[in-house]
This record gives structure tokens, sequence and C-alpha cells, in this order.
């Protein structure tokens, strides 16, 4: 099925805040499919595109994931720490390149080798970030520090290595809840890449 740019009429945008990153309200008209323009409304919050990886090793059949806090779902009833894949925005850098050093700053482990998953919109009704998805292999000879992030941005990042069937239960038991994660082990697994 091939897609079809949507036909919008821009009427105004209001900046409501650039605190953080930027949340702007757009007044727009959209072309209805059965050809009447609706005019509404819709906040978008801009914090631009991001990567993220998962590190695994065939041999020990094992996943790298991370451990950090995060403040919006504490706000929203989770503990707090959330077990992820290794992300980060591209702050201007294409994706693959970013994700490898994100992929170190995190975790501590470098990885030359990286496979582009694909690319999707993760929160599309209100967020414009789209994120590049990829995988790569480690091995223990790849760790060249202890990872954890970089302090001066708030990260405080544990480095967890799991084997990917208590990856896959960890989803189950809701111990990972988050979506990225939650696609890139269900990728591994489904690719029987382990």
């Amino acid at each position: 099925m091939q897609s079809k740019r949507a036909e919008v009429r821009i009427e105004d945008s209001k900046i409501l805040s650039d605190d953080w990153y930027t949340l702007t309200k757009y007044t727009f008209e959209l072309r209805r499919r059965d050809g009447e323009w609706q005019r509404q409304n819709r906040e978008v919050y801009d914090r631009g595109n991001g990567a993220t990886i998962l590190l695994y090793n065939r041999p020990k059949r094992t996943v790298i994931l991370t451990r950090q806090f995060r403040f919006p779902v504490f706000i929203n009833g989770h503990d707090g720490y959330l077990i992820e894949a290794a992300a980060g925005l591209l702050d201007n850098m294409d994706p693959e390149s970013r994700i490898k050093a994100e992929a170190e700053e995190e975790t501590g482990y470098r990885v030359a080798n990286v496979q582009k998953v694909f690319e999707a919109f993760m929160s599309p009704g209100s967020v414009t970030e789209k994120l590049y998805f990829y995988t790569a292999e480690y091995q223990s000879g790849d760790k060249i520090s202890l990872g954890g992030g970089i302090e001066a941005e708030g990260e405080d990042i544990e480095v967890m290595e799991m084997t990917l069937d208590d990856a896959l239960a960890a989803i189950d038991s809701g111990l990972i809840c988050d979506a990225k994660t939650i696609m890139l082990l269900y990728h591994v697994a489904l690719k029987k890449l382990l």
C-alpha cells in the first residue's frame, strides 16, 4: 500500500514551553477522507529524534540492558526505575554514529558493527520523536569502561547482563515495561538471533 501525504493547512502555532524541549500548540485544518476540511488543535512535544540498541551475545545467549530512574514514569505510579535498552537523542549526529557512542556511554561496551532493524514513532499522537532501532553483537573484550552514563546530564545508569529467556520472562511479569526494549527483545527472539 502506498502512503499519501496528508493535506494540512497550518493556521497558527504558539510555543507553550521551551524549557527542556519545545511544546507547541498548533491550530490547523485537515482534509478528511470525504474531502471536507476539519479544524483541529494539537499540542506537539518536539525533543528531536533518537536511537536505541540491544547488545546481544550469541554463545552466552545474553543481552545488555540498563536500569535508570525516569521521572515521568515515577509520577505515573511506577517505582521510577526502568530496565531499558541503551538509547539517546541524536544531538545532530547520524543515527548509527550516535548509537555507537550512546552504547559506550551507557553500557561501557564499544561495538563496531551495528545492524539497523527499523524506524518507529513511539508516541505519534503528541511527540515528534522517531527512534532508529539497532542491534549489535558484543563480546566480553568489547567492555572498555564501566558505562553508567554522564553524571553531568543526570544519568546514573546500572548496567545489567541478562539471559534472553530472563529478559522475556521480565516482560511477561511486567518488570520490563519500556516499549523500545520490548520491541528489540521480541525482535531478537522472533528473528532467532539468540
